[in-house]
């Protein structure tokens, strides 16, 4: 009777409430990336310091890891010692760091803040949803921050070492010295970390595009090669133009793609039965 009563109280509002509805959901997830924000600011040189600039210091964790697999495959290449990433970050405008501190700070605020982004996302789509339809997407929230945050530290430990060793020995000629600028540096860490977490976004997209019927086993199964083509494309965008960089990104969103033809799969039996249901009654 409830659930009736919400649906009638749903078909009620008009398409300015539900505007106001959907207007005070994007204020309270605002807030939230405001509020996480201005944490960060205030520990803005520990967020610089150790994290945003972690992948620029020879001894970060992804090197020595890298080190260690280059040995056992028996690859000479792969180990960074002192000196080898040749660089130095610098900032050339009088509001660069600060402007830099302001939007790292708000950057932070969004991918801390995601799950309850999605949260205030859930309760404005729900009530448009069936019962039934809620009890099937319960784990949504979950399954999707665990996604975004291995995507972000995929990001973070592996896509952005990767493309600052690359780019940081990279020379055209050996007159020309790396002095990269604050945004620039920022702006590729930035990249790699929210490109990878909306990439591992992938089974829960496949999920909503199954149960809207524009998706089906059949049609991902069928357009494999296609997908792979894609994935080599997005890799090359956010890796630097190494193949082996572009492989190590390529190999976990392939998997990711075979998880949503399960999934895909999964999403399409679960309606079958519950037509059947439905018929039987």
């Amino acid at each position: 009777m409830a659930a009736k009563n919400t649906k009638k109280q749903e078909a009620e509002m008009s398409f300015l409430d539900h505007l106001e509805e959907l207007r005070w959901h994007l204020i309270r997830s605002t807030l939230a990336v405001v509020i996480i924000g201005t944490v960060a600011f205030i520990f803005i040189d520990f967020l610089f310091e150790v994290i945003i600039l972690g992948p620029s210091y020879p001894e970060f964790v992804s090197y020595d890891i890298l080190c260690r697999i280059s040995n056992l495959v028996g690859m000479e290449k792969g180990c960074i010692g002192e000196g080898d990433l040749d660089f130095i970050i610098q900032s050339r405008k009088v509001g660069a760091q600060f402007n830099t501190a302001i939007w790292t700070s708000i950057t932070t605020g969004v991918v801390v803040g995601f799950p309850y982004i999605l949260y205030e996302f859930w309760k404005f789509i729900s009530p448009g949803l069936y019962d039934n339809e809620r009890k099937s997407s319960k784990g949504f929230i979950i399954i999707a921050s665990l996604l975004f945050f291995i995507g972000a530290f995929f990001g973070y430990y592996v896509i952005a070492p990767l493309s600052i060793n690359f780019l940081s020995g990279f020379k055209v000629a050996d007159v020309i010295q790396n002095e990269f600028d604050i945004d620039s540096y920022v702006g590729l860490m930035r990249a790699s970390i929210l490109a990878a977490g909306i990439i591992f976004e992938l089974p829960i997209i496949m999920y909503f595009l199954t149960k809207i019927g524009l998706v089906t086993p059949e049609f991902l199964k069928k357009n494999r090669k296609y997908a792979l083509v894609i994935v080599l494309i997005l890799s090359a965008i956010i890796t630097p133009p190494d193949i082996s960089t572009q492989v190590i990104v390529a190999v976990p969103v392939l998997i990711l793609y075979e998880v949503s033809i399960v999934i895909s799969r999964i999403v399409l039996k679960r309606e079958a039965k519950r037509l059947k249901k439905q018929q039987a009654s």
